[in-house]
């Protein structure tokens, strides 16, 4: 139905013009050289000033829009705490204000502002229908905003990217990644996927697993894995004690399973410590590092 009207619309509008166009013909040529010279100076004095006019409403009045998005802003950092939120509101901001100007300028030219939010309303039905998508990515924006799963400056892993969040916008969410490449990621389809925040608790256990050789004492380095733990201070044993217990025996190994809980901060730190500490003092304690084995039994027909 809206298509339709939609052309029946600009039908109107084409038989109109051309009505015009042989009514200002008709005029013309009964008209005297002077009276065309005159006519011709007026039409360009009126078309300058409405170029003068647009331009002064687009300079001035992107200033004068700029000074109130500004002050919304200041308003919204001082009122709105969340970062995520301000940031939503603020694209909601440029874009409404964006279309003010434009109409404002439609409005100079001497188009009816009626008329054409008229027909751009029928037209944005097939519009709204092809860009499903994007109005999915707006409503997965205001989902994020409202549950809130994630916040500016959380680590996080969704559709297969990690990195720390940086800004939500109206239709995406920028993440960078810790090798400093920034992706924007769909909200519609961040916000119906899987979502792993890293940075949600403040604490996060650390799962480690340091193998020995076969024949070696599973006490004496469980007891080396201990002193270790207990010499660094970012261990924390709180929500639970350091774990150190044999996890499996593999094809060419023992392998020792070992869990400690530390803050958000300090995971990667205590891991990378940890195995310089372990590769540096087992051969110390006479405790082997395994190598893959293989047995080989030769028969002879």
């Amino acid at each position: 139905m809206f298509p339709f009207q939609f052309l029946n619309e600009v039908a109107a509008v084409d038989t109109v013009a051309t009505a015009g166009l042989s009514e200002m013909f008709s005029t013309v040529s009964g008209m005297s050289p002077e009276e065309i010279k005159q006519a011709v100076t007026a039409l360009v004095v009126s078309i300058s000033i409405k170029l003068i006019k647009i331009l002064l409403i687009w300079f001035v009045g992107r200033w004068v829009l700029k000074r109130v998005v500004n002050l919304l802003k200041r308003i919204l950092q001082k009122h709105v705490d969340n970062e995520s939120v301000r940031g939503f509101i603020i694209s909601i901001i440029d874009v409404v204000v964006m279309i003010i100007l434009i109409l404002m300028i439609i409005g100079v030219l001497g188009i009816d502002t009626s008329s054409f939010i008229a027909i751009f309303a029928s037209a944005g039905v097939a519009i709204g229908m092809a860009l499903s998508g994007t109005l999915q990515n707006f409503a997965g924006g205001v989902m994020i905003l409202l549950f809130r799963p994630f916040k500016v400056g959380d680590f996080i892993e969704a559709q297969g990217v990690s990195g720390t969040v940086k800004q939500i916008q109206i239709f995406n969410t920028l993440v960078t990644t810790p090798d400093n490449k920034v992706i924007l990621l769909p909200n519609g389809a961040v916000s119906t996927g899987i979502i792993n925040n890293y940075s949600r608790e403040p604490k996060r256990r650390l799962d480690m697993t340091f193998s020995i050789s076969y024949g070696n004492d599973f006490e004496k380095a469980k007891a080396v894995l201990q002193r270790l733990i207990a010499e660094d201070s970012r261990i924390l044993s709180d929500p639970a004690a350091p774990f150190i217990e044999l996890g499996e025996l593999a094809a060419s190994s023992i392998d020792i399973v070992v869990r400690v809980w530390c803050n958000q901060s300090d995971y990667w730190a205590i891991k990378f410590d940890l195995n310089k500490k372990v590769y540096e003092v087992f051969p110390k304690e006479g405790l082997e590092f395994p190598f893959q084995t293989f047995t080989v039994n030769v028969t002879k027909d």
